[in-house]
C-alpha cells in the first residue's frame, strides 16, 4: 500500500513493532481527546503500521495478522502491516524496534518525526507542528470533564 492514499490532509503515522505499542499511550490519548475536544477528527489522518517482520513465518503470520485486525476494530484507525520491514529501509530509514511518530503534510512531506518515547516538550512540539497544518491550536491540553450538576467539587 501506498502512503500517497492519504494525501490530501496530514497525516499522524505511527510505525511501531509489538513491544513498543504503548512507548507513546500518552501522545495517542492527547491527540485523540484534544481531536475530540475541538471536533476534528477528520483533519488529518491518523495511520498506523505495525512491524511484523519477526512474525513473517508460518504459523505465526496468521496469528499476528488475525491480532492486528482485532486491534484495528478496537482503536478505530487503519493498521497497516508491514511484514518485511520496509519502514527500515530507505528512504524512510525508521528504527525498527521502537515507537516511530511522523507528522506529514497534505502534500506528504515529513515535518515531523521522532523515534522512541517521547518526552513532554517533544509532545509540545508535535501539537505545535500539527497545530500549524491544520490550521487549530491544539498545544493546550483537553479540558477535564465538567462535574456533573449538583456534584461536589
Amino acid at each position: 500500500m501506498r502512503l500517497s492514499k492519504w494525501r490530501g490532509k496530514p497525516v499522524v503515522l505511527f510505525y511501531e513493532d509489538k513491544d513498543s505499542t504503548t512507548l507513546n499511550l500518552s501522545l495517542k490519548e492527547a491527540l485523540f481527546s484534544r481531536g475530540k475536544e475541538k471536533g476534528l477528527l477528520d483533519s488529518a489522518w491518523v495511520v498506523a503500521v505495525a512491524n511484523l517482520e519477526k512474525f513473517d513465518f508460518f504459523p505465526a503470520r496468521q496469528i499476528a495478522l488475525s491480532y492486528v485486525r482485532d486491534e484495528e476494530k478496537k482503536v478505530g484507525v487503519p493498521i497497516l502491516v508491514d511484514l518485511d520491514g520496509t519502514l527500515g529501509d530507505a528512504p524512510w530509514d525508521l528504527p525498527k524496534k521502537t515507537s516511530n511518530v511522523l507528522l506529514l503534510d497534505a502534500t506528504g512531506a515529513v515535518v515531523f518525526r521522532h523515534s522512541g518515547k517521547m518526552k513532554p516538550e517533544e509532545q509540545e512540539a508535535f501539537f505545535a507542528a500539527l497545530s500549524r497544518l491544520i490550521g487549530v491550536d491544539l498545544s493546550a491540553p483537553a479540558a477535564p470533564p465538567a462535574p456533573a450538576p449538583g456534584g461536589r467539587p
